[in-house]
């Protein structure tokens, strides 16, 4: 059976080398940099064109950003509009990435910890700057919840302080895991096929496995889809409580 774990090897395409540092051009950096262009590409076109009555390109655009803008209003209020488009990038960034690693042959960037870990890292530290920018030492109140007993504060507050510094881990290995068992399991399936098709013996079961890797794909673009769902709505949540740490 193909190794299902080779999928994620990352190659330098281009090796670059500064100062004793390894900063080669991989064929993950080419695979966000062609997210990064598609997605662009994409809004271009739509909105180059923008009418009354909107193209099919126009009306997906439109529905993309109604999703993610009701995402920071029911989470934030019209205040968290602000930041719609920090919250707008991650989404489309990361569905974008998760969509092109559905191509067979293609590389799945959210498969690597160290990308998801980048992503959650950056949330983490922008709702640190905001939280104490808007409410300087008040963001503290986010540790001490209120109307809890002064006798359990203390292990409330320890409770709510190691909760908020391990948000980067869950926020990352939940993209990452998610991601990477959807794309082994699909290819385990997928070498069954070959495997039972190569004995010859045994070629008239291929169709179940088949028909499971099926299934599995259509499962994987949901995956994709709900996991940058899910990334960008805790997005929301940890920027709303940078913004009303009190509540």
């Amino acid at each position: 059976m193909p190794d299902p774990i080779h999928q994620f090897d990352i190659n330098r395409i281009i090796p670059i080398n500064v100062g004793g540092w390894d900063v080669s051009f991989t064929n993950s950096a080419l695979f966000m940099v062609l997210a990064t262009v598609l997605t662009v590409g994409i809004i271009m076109m739509a909105t180059r064109t923008a009418s009354l009555v909107p193209t099919r390109l126009q009306s997906t655009v439109e529905i993309g950003y109604e999703f993610v803008a009701n995402m920071l209003r029911d989470s934030m209020g019209k205040e968290g509009m602000k930041y719609f488009p920090f919250v707008f990038t991650l989404f489309i960034f990361i569905f974008m990435c998760n969509m092109l690693g559905m191509i067979p042959g293609a590389f799945t960037v959210t498969s690597h910890i160290i990308v998801t870990a980048a992503l959650a890292a950056m949330v983490f530290l922008t709702v640190l700057v905001i939280g104490f920018a808007k409410n300087g030492l008040h963001f503290l109140k986010l540790f001490v919840p209120s109307g809890v007993p002064v006798l359990v504060l203390p292990l409330v507050t320890l409770i709510e302080i190691i909760s908020f510094l391990s948000r980067p881990v869950s926020h990352s290995v939940r993209l990452f895991a998610n991601m990477l068992a959807g794309h082994i399991t699909l290819k385990v399936f997928a070498g069954f096929v070959v495997m039972l098709l190569g004995t010859g013996t045994y070629a008239f079961l291929a169709p179940l496995p088949l028909l499971m890797a099926i299934a599995l794909i259509a499962l994987e673009f949901l995956v994709s889809f709900l996991q940058a769902y899910v990334f960008t709505m805790l997005t929301c949540m940890y920027l709303n409580d940078a913004l009303h740490p009190g509540h």
